[in-house]
């Protein structure tokens, strides 16, 4: 697979500075859109075993991410750049 674009990879930087400085905390469902943006970006699919037991936290974490396999990480990066836009206008 191709390396993502310079520019690509410094807006998905910029982008992961802005998620931290939004002034009010988003909601559980925007945060798992961005947990698992980020993730497929920068560690690709899912892996690993499903968290189980009493991590609920954990295992939403592993769904939402899980819910990406396939999408490349320049797609990934690209909606998780999107959604801080989208955060950091309302």
């Amino acid at each position: 697979m191709a390396a993502a674009p310079k520019d690509l990879i410094a807006k998905f930087e910029a982008a992961a500075v802005a998620a931290k400085q939004t002034k009010r905390r988003p909601d559980n469902a925007t945060l798992l859109k961005l947990y698992s943006y980020y993730k497929q970006a920068t560690d690709g699919d899912a892996k690993g075993d499903r968290p189980g037991g009493f991590d609920f936290v954990g295992a939403a974490k592993h769904d939402a991410w899980a819910k990406l396999k396939g999408m490349s990480k320049d797609d990934a990066m690209q909606n998780y750049i999107k959604q801080v836009e989208r955060l950091n206008r309302e």
